[in-house]
């Protein structure tokens, strides 16, 4: 059964930039999401690229993950019937111990930027960049789907403020 193990920390200052390759503009649209941590996803790129993702819960910071190629029109027509989206440019980067990529989220989510590796197993050991910040795996509140259904500007001040978010007046 697939399985994507990440970790994921929110990114501090721009010396990622240096490291980044090209970027690529995704919109990403939750079909479901339950409480129990499995959703249903359509993700489009700005090419035409699109993919139908099933994820749930595995064990510790494993989850299962599905992923189908789909159509692009099936995918704009997703993207419609999607009750709660989001907007990102994401940038692979070019570092050792796992796939890095760093994603910018647009719109409700901005300016929220995330570090997420994707390793080989759950205690692969890690070296962190020095612009990684808080260490964010295993918190619900920072997943995509949870940010397309409670964009960070509808957080209250105080919770943004605690994680260098700022103001949204």
């Amino acid at each position: 059964m697939p399985l994507e193990i990440e970790r994921r920390f929110l990114v501090t200052g721009s010396a990622w930039c240096a490291l980044a390759g090209a970027p690529e503009y995704l919109k990403q649209g939750y079909l479901t999401a339950s409480k129990d941590g499995v959703t249903v996803r359509m993700r489009l790129r700005a090419d035409g690229e699109a993919w139908l993702t099933l994820k749930a819960p595995a064990s510790g910071i494993a989850r299962h993950e599905f992923e189908y190629p789909l159509p692009t029109t099936d995918a704009e027509a997703l993207w419609d019937l999607a009750p709660h989206r989001l907007i990102k440019t994401r940038y692979p980067l070019s570092l050792t111990g796992g796939e890095w990529v760093v994603d910018c989220f647009e719109g409700d989510n901005a300016p929220l930027v995330l570090a997420e590796v994707e390793l080989e197993s759950d205690d692969a050991p890690l070296e962190l960049p020095s612009w990684c910040g808080q260490e964010v795996t295993g918190d619900s509140r920072w997943s995509n789907a949870a940010l397309a259904i409670a964009p960070i500007a509808a957080w209250p001040e105080e919770a943004r403020a605690r994680y260098g978010l700022g103001s949204f007046e």
